[in-house]
């Protein structure tokens, strides 16, 4: 039996499959998914199974996803839950529905993958020896810490999987299961490529504009992310090769424990530096207001 097997959904570009053939390269065993399994043909060549898994299916559908992928190698050892996408509108442009496709995408296919694999991670962590470890990894994003305008749908659904994330590090540690919230920063994948554009289903954009949103920072956000796409500073296999690495605690990670967070990328640290350091300002000159509000201590 594979000493580790991986289930990776979104499998089909950016982080999903690069950290499936990173894994691949090191000689470990790979499911990988996508909605469609003709766009896994790559991973497949590299020695990958592949499979057709929607994150939005039902828990019928998912569960019998979860228990075909744990047959192939009778385990899984680490699952990565990187399917999602982001949306480009200001709030009052979105659409009941195309909030609740993103939800249902990034939020809610991340639960229902959780969900699902539990109970099989659990088994692995039970059964597993000479130091391998048990990991369900989540993305999470430099969103995650910083949302702003044009992209308030994207952003705060991964505040959401941050936090689904923390709340399963707490119940699963109990199983010897590590939990941990991968959040980069601008990566050069294929994420800021328009919907419109090449089949892309990453960047989506919402089907109304308002002018009045023209010369706003809705509008800046938009041509930022025009300008960035192609040029994001981080490297994709680069951050593979230290993803792979944390989850399994080796190389860089040799004589660590997998940590909750794994941020990648300088620009990301900056902003998870400057939200912490703005946090505790903000508190510190609100200190007393915030205290005043308790029930006086009894003598």
């Amino acid at each position: 039996m594979a000493d580790y097997v991986w289930f990776i959904t979104g499998a089909s570009s950016g982080f999903g499959k690069s950290i499936a053939l990173e894994a691949l390269r090191r000689g470990h065993k790979v499911i990988a998914s996508a909605r469609s399994a003709s766009k896994l043909g790559e991973l497949k060549e590299a020695g990958a199974i592949v499979m057709d898994l929607d994150v939005t299916s039902d828990d019928e559908t998912l569960a019998s996803k979860l228990a075909e992928a744990n047959s192939a190698y009778g385990k899984i050892t680490h699952v990565v839950n990187a399917a999602g996408y982001i949306l480009e509108g200001a709030v009052e442009e979105t659409s009941n529905k195309e909030i609740f496709d993103i939800y249902n995408t990034n939020v809610f296919g991340s639960f229902k993958i959780a969900r699902a694999a539990t109970k099989y991670l659990r088994a692995a962590a039970a059964s597993a020896s000479n130091g391998r470890n048990t990991v369900l990894a989540n993305f999470g994003s430099l969103g995650s810490w910083l949302s702003t305008s044009g992209v308030v749908a994207y952003c705060s659904s991964k505040f959401a999987v941050t936090g689904l994330t923390e709340g399963l590090a707490d119940e699963l540690k109990p199983f010897g299961i590590d939990v941990c919230i991968i959040e980069p920063g601008y990566t050069r994948t294929g994420f800021l490529i328009r919907g419109d554009e090449n089949g892309s289903d990453h960047r989506m954009t919402t089907a109304r504009t308002l002018s009045v949103y023209d010369g706003t920072p809705v509008a800046a956000l938009r041509d930022a992310l025009n300008v960035y796409n192609g040029n994001q500073p981080g490297d994709v296999d680069r951050c593979a090769v230290v993803i792979v690495d944390v989850l399994t605690k080796q190389g860089v990670a040799e004589g660590k424990e997998v940590p909750f967070r794994l941020v990648t990328g300088s620009d990301a640290l900056a902003v998870v530096r400057n939200k912490c350091e703005s946090t505790l300002k903000l508190v510190g000159e609100w200190e007393e207001v915030t205290s005043s509000v308790m029930f006086p201590q009894s003598e």
